[in-house]
Order: C-alpha cells, then sequence, then structure tokens
C-alpha cells in the first residue's frame, strides 16, 4: 500500500510551486487504500527468507500486524517479486478530453531502457527487469480522464477500480495479463496537472481486491502522469526515476519521505527523492530486494565492540551492511556511500548511519538518516536534491553516539578504494 507521492521540489527555482505542493501534502494524510495484502500471492518481495541462520535472526526485525509496507525482514507476500527476470506490462493511456502527446512510443521512451539499466546496476544483475508493450499505440478510455474523479490522494475506490476495469477491456484482446509480473500505467502527460502543482503518481500493491484479467488480479499497478519536469534542464536525463520509484512500492518498499519531503532521508534512497540526479536504495532496501547475500550483512546484536570492513555499495560483491538491532522493531544500520553506479550525486563519500523503524507505516518516517554534520546547508547543489543530508555521511575519526541506547558507531579507517573499517559498540 502507498500513499499520495510528493517530491522535493528546488525552492531556489519554484518556490511557489513548492509552497502549493507542500500545504498539500500536509493536508493529505490518508493512504491510497490497495485492499488486503494477498496471502496466498504465489511470489513474494525479494527472496528474503525468514528461516535464518541465529546470527542474522536477531537483525529480522518486523513490525506490528497492519503496518502500512513495513521495512521488516521478510518483506509481506503479495508483491512482485524482485530477483530473476520479471516482467512489467507497459500500457500507454489517453483519453477523449486528454488526447496522447506525441506518439505513445514516445512516452515508453521517457522511461525505457533508463528504468531497467536502473535496476540492472542497483540489484548488481540480479533483477532482469524486462518491459514490454504489445500494444504500441494509445490505448483510449471510453471515458474522459475527468470522469474517473482522480485526484491526489484518491482512493482504489471507485475511480482507479473503474479506470483499471477499462484498462483491461480495452487491452484483453491483445495482452494475456498471466505472463506479466506487474504492470505500468503511463498515462499521457495531459491528462491531470502538471507535476509542479501536484504529483498524481501512485501505485497500488499487493491489492488483493483488484480487478481481474486472464484470470489474475492487476494486483500490482503504477500509475504515472506528467512529467517531472521543473525546468533546470535535468529531465532527459533523471524524469524517468518516477518510474523506478513507483515501482519499489510494487517490490514492497515504502515511501521514506515526509510532509517535509526528502527531510528525513534526503537525497540517499530513491524511495525518498526522485526528482533530480540519480541516487540509489539504501543497503537495507537492497537486502529486503534480496539483491544482498547474507554473507554481505552482519549483525551487531551481542554486546561490546565489533569490527566492520564494509565496501562501497556503488560496487558489487563484499561486505555492505552491518546491522545494529534495538529491539524487535528498530535498529540501525551502517553502510559506506561513494560516488558510481547510481550514485553519482553523492559529494561527500563515506559511512551512512540510519535508524529503520519497521512499526512505522509508509510516508510517515519509517527510516532516519544521521547526519554528521547537521545544520551545515550540506554540499551539493544538484537540483532538486534535499541539500542539508548530502553531507550526512562520517569519515575517519568521526563518530555517530545515540547516547540513550548506549550505541557508538566509530569510523577507524579508510582505503584508498573505498573500504571503511567501522567500529560498533553497544551495550
Amino acid at each position: 500500500m502507498q500513499q499520495p507521492i510528493w517530491r522535493r521540489i528546488s525552492a531556489t527555482r519554484r518556490g511557489a510551486a513548492l509552497a502549493s505542493v507542500t500545504a498539500l501534502a500536509l493536508a493529505v494524510t490518508t493512504s491510497a487504500s490497495t485492499g488486503r495484502l494477498m496471502e496466498d500471492a504465489p511470489s513474494a518481495a525479494g527472496p528474503v527468507s525468514a528461516a535464518r541462520g541465529a546470527a542474522l535472526g536477531p537483525c529480522m526485525i518486523s513490525g506490528a500486524m497492519g503496518v502500512q509496507m513495513s521495512e521488516g525482514v521478510p518483506t509481506q507476500p503479495g508483491y512482485a517479486r524482485s530477483t530473476g527476470t520479471v516482467r512489467a506490462l507497459n500500457l500507454m493511456v489517453d483519453f477523449s478530453d486528454a488526447p496522447g502527446e506525441g506518439s505513445a512510443k514516445d512516452r515508453l521512451a521517457e522511461f525505457f531502457p533508463q528504468t531497467s539499466q536502473w535496476f540492472r546496476t542497483s540489484s548488481y544483475g540480479r533483477l532482469d527487469y524486462r518491459p514490454e508493450s504489445p500494444i504500441s499505440g494509445w490505448l483510449r478510455m471510453p471515458k474522459p480522464f475527468a470522469k474517473y474523479g482522480i485526484e491526489r490522494g484518491a482512493p482504489f475506490d471507485p475511480g482507479y477500480r473503474e479506470l483499471v476495469e477499462d484498462i483491461v477491456a480495452a487491452a484483453d484482446p491483445e495482452v494475456d495479463f498471466r505472463a506479466y509480473d506487474l504492470v505500468n500505467v503511463l498515462v499521457t502527460p495531459n491528462a491531470g496537472p502538471s507535476a509542479l502543482d501536484t504529483v498524481l503518481s501512485v501505485t497500488f500493491a499487493g491489492n488483493h481486491e483488484a480487478p481481474v484479467a486472464d484470470g489474475v488480479p492487476v494486483a500490482n499497478a503504477s500509475f504515472v502522469y506528467s512529467r517531472q519536469d521543473d525546468g533546470s534542464g535535468s529531465y532527459h536525463e533523471t524524469g524517468y526515476r518516477v518510474l523506478p520509484h513507483e515501482n519499489g512500492h510494487v517490490f514492497g518498499l515504502p515511501d521514506l519521505y515526509t510532509h517535509d519531503g526528502g527531510g528525513a532521508v534526503g537525497h540517499w534512497d530513491i524511495m525518498s527523492e526522485d526528482w533530480g540526479a540519480n541516487n540509489d536504495l539504501l543497503a537495507w532496501h537492497k537486502w529486503k530486494l534480496g539483491w544482498l547475500d547474507d554473507d554481505q550483512v552482519s549483525c551487531a546484536a551481542k554486546a561490546g565492540t565489533t569490527e566492520h570492513l564494509l565496501t562501497p555499495l556503488a560496487r558489487s560483491g563484499g561486505a555492505k551492511l552491518a546491522f545494529v538491532p534495538l529491539d524487535e522493531k528498530t535498529g540501525y544500520a551502517v553502510e559506506v556511500r561513494t560516488g558510481g553506479g547510481n550514485d553519482e550525486a553523492v559529494c561527500k563519500p563515506g559511512v551512512l548511519v540510519y535508524r529503520v523503524d519497521a512499526d512505522v507505516d509508509t510516508g510517515h518516517g519509517p527510516i532516519t538518516v544521521a547526519d554528521s554534520t547537521a545544520d551545515s546547508g550540506g554540499c551539493t547543489r544538484r537540483p532538486n536534491v534535499h541539500a542539508e543530508l548530502s553531507d550526512a555521511p562520517y569519515g575517519p575519526g568521526e563518530t555517530f553516539t545515540d547516547r540513550e541506547k548506549g550505541v557508538r558507531v566509530t569510523v577507524a579507517d579508510a582505503t584508498d578504494d573505498g573500504v571503511h573499517r567501522v567500529h560498533v559498540t553497544r551495550p
């Protein structure tokens, strides 16, 4: 289940738009309902199994029943699988009151092959994301866009249910829905408001009550509207990133932004910010999705001090994540972020420390990054990047401390190739 999306817009370039979108985000607190998760789904998000050895068991935090898109591991069943070959059905949709702008193939090209490449890089090749578009032209809906009542925060019923039913009816003669793991509905950008005014893009994931097509529910579907173009000149490089964000929900990942936009996580995860320059997923999310092996994760559950050699997240292989469980629902994650791969926007490499809370709903701040240089203003001047947290990582000789919990994370040193030696101390 995924909440309506708000993306931080560069205040220096779009101050008025930022103010209006922020006001709207504060007003919208309800989730875009997707129904119940499918407990009997044939596949689940990521192969992070519930069966763990004693070493990693204490780090498998979990939230209470009913938490929306919990950060706990393993991810609940019902979402699309996130490893191996994943087939994505792409349908380009328009309406009589919003006829398709340009060709449907051009709309598809706004997202591919970039989205597939992004997932290939982030997953170290473990996700083979294959976009398919058996209908190459615009798929005209039988009702005008305005008749569906779609607006920011709209629930699945009745508008989206009617839209999905109409999409299925129009596409079914040419599409076998059983062949696909997820559906992307790429709406003509002139349907609804500009993304600078309000962002309609939304995902309904694990939706047990979705309409059925060819005997399977359309349970994991992302809807993309408008274009995330603020005039900064970065759209052709970064505009596609709304889709990997939305598909992150299809794989079971929550929104990390809050009403303050990317204020809790900044630009360190695409589930926090997808405007602007490239950024990867957190190591915690990569473990949830099955893109990290168990031997790349260390669990600092015992009292005392432990040492961890962590390799940069942008490189494949090597240890990537140290986790410090605080209780059955929360803990601190430790990883190394450097420039490269999907992390091209990193302006201060180092050790990123963040708190994970599996008992917090999507969009309410389940992850909070610790800032090593609080109130510095950050180190980036890239457009549409939450600057304050851009210099959050800790460097050699620096220590993160949670005095209340008695946890310390000290960066001892780093090699020229980015491997960091970290000491974790806990009571």
